[in-house]
């Protein structure tokens, strides 16, 4: 190990939770939760020790040639809080080859338990350096808006996740997909959009900005405090996923998402159908 090693000079115990998640993201093999090796008997120990595991693992797919080009915040939603027993949101990083065209099919297997939900994504055109950030600051920055399906994931089997977990986990990330027109903020009230998703047909989702941290708006304001406050801040052309909606849903091979967004449009994902036994040959 050289001084330029991602893994230099960081404790034992989060090399250790990084490797288990790193494992199972390539394996394709869940794996327990983490929480037990990052002392999360404190809440905030744990946290701290979680976002470190989430760094380390980052800074290897920066090493390893991956591009980060934004954030997601999680755990926005009430809905989705009380799904998975947490209470506060959280942040990971988007890396560039999370994206699912538009018109692409995410490839079977290449998420171990996926679930679906509905965003805002803001692409902004300046940086949000300040750890005071305000509302203006933030609207300010935005370049435009997109409707966005967020297609999370766990490393951790059966999604038994604590907030320790989840944040260790890069905020359970997978993939996501943006789409629709550009649409410049001037006169979109973000906590007043409403959105309804669908799998095949069916409506299995809906909500409303407000769910979201009271607007997405909110949760950009949140984030980009938090990142300023670490010395990471939000910039220019980051793509940020501001947070679910609505209920996140399970996918299966050969489902279809929709989502509508009011003001932004629509957006869809598909996933593709289990090889069949002949195919497997």
């Amino acid at each position: 190990m050289t001084s330029h090693s991602p893994d230099a000079d960081v404790p034992a115990a989060v090399v250790k939770a990084a490797d288990i998640l790193a494992e199972a993201a390539r394996t394709r093999v869940a794996c327990p939760p983490v929480r037990s090796i990052l002392d999360a008997t404190d809440t905030d120990t744990g946290v701290e020790s979680a976002y470190a595991v989430q760094r380390l693992n980052v800074a290897r797919g920066r090493a390893a040639g991956r591009r980060v080009i934004g954030r997601k915040i999680g755990l926005t939603s009430p809905v989705v809080q009380r799904q998975l027993g947490v209470s506060r949101p959280d942040f990971g990083a988007l890396f560039a080859d999370m994206e699912v065209a538009r018109g692409d099919e995410v490839p079977h297997g290449a998420l171990l338990q996926p679930r679906v939900e509905a965003e805002v994504a803001l692409v902004l055109a300046r940086d949000l350096p300040h750890a005071d950030s305000t509302a203006v600051d933030v609207l300010r920055a935005v370049d435009f808006a997109l409707p966005a399906l967020e297609i999370v994931d766990s490393r951790i089997a059966g999604w038994d996740i604590s907030l320790v977990d989840t944040v260790a986990d890069n905020a359970s990330s997978g993939l996501y997909v943006l789409g629709g027109g550009p649409v410049p903020l001037a006169g979109l009230d973000l906590r007043e959009v409403r959105m309804s998703m669908t799998r095949d047909g069916e409506v299995v989702s809906e909500g409303t900005g407000a769910a979201c941290l009271g607007s997405p708006l909110n949760a950009t304001v949140w984030l980009a405090r938090t990142l300023a406050g670490l010395g990471d801040p939000l910039r220019a052309g980051d793509v940020v996923l501001t947070g679910a909606l609505g209920p996140m849903v399970p996918a299966s091979p050969g489902d279809t998402f929709e989502a509508e967004v009011s003001g932004l449009g629509t957006v869809q994902a598909g996933f593709a159908a289990a090889p069949s036994t002949g195919d497997a040959k």
